[in-house]
């Protein structure tokens, strides 16, 4: 199993929660993913509140964004975000749209493009979805998606009608100065 490389790659998660006290699910997450093997938490969005793309019959969801640098592959990324899903809770066969105890979802990775049945990269509905681009606006405006274009250009897009701020001053590491995609990589580049 190919899971870990060399060379450090960006990437970037997206949070969601509506269930057992969302705010600590997102937050533990977070923290959690700062413990993973080779994933250094970077930067950490604001929180924000957001209403259910399903059905209307479910609490609010608290959303959020993380920037890290790993040397994971994409798919290594995913199982053990996955893995942190199922020890918050979440059960392994998955309601589209219903409510979650915690949703991680690798949104990019690196300049990575890929179409695969389980890993859409960059994750799929990105463009359209207001609780992923504004928490990601915080941590990452400059950030180019690939072939999507840039996060503060796309979150201008999306109507903010759907979204509020929870936490003015949500907890950001005090690892990085400047957002994931700022930090090279790759030196003999």
């Amino acid at each position: 199993m190919a899971s870990a490389q060399a060379v450090w790659q960006p990437a970037y998660i997206g949070f969601g929660s509506n269930l057992d006290d969302p705010r600590t699910q997102v937050l533990r997450a977070m923290d959690r993913i700062a413990t993973l093997r080779a994933v250094r938490l970077v930067r950490r969005s604001r929180l924000y509140g957001s209403r259910p793309l399903g059905p209307a019959d479910q609490p609010d969801f608290v959303n959020a964004a993380a920037g890290v640098l790993t040397q994971l592959d994409p798919r290594a990324l995913l199982v053990e975000l996955r893995a942190l899903e199922q020890a918050a809770g979440r059960p392994a066969e998955r309601e589209r749209w219903g409510p979650r105890v915690l949703d991680l979802d690798l949104l990019v990775y690196g300049r990575e493009r890929r179409s695969d049945p389980d890993l859409i990269l960059p994750h799929p509905g990105i463009v359209e979805r207001a609780f992923v681009l504004y928490p990601l606006a915080d941590i990452a405006p400059d950030l180019d998606v690939p072939e999507l274009g840039r996060v503060a250009d796309l979150a201008r897009r999306v109507s903010a009608d759907t979204i509020r701020l929870l936490d003015e001053a949500a907890a950001r590491p005090a690892a990085a100065p400047k957002a994931v995609q700022d930090i090279r990589t790759d030196r003999s580049a």
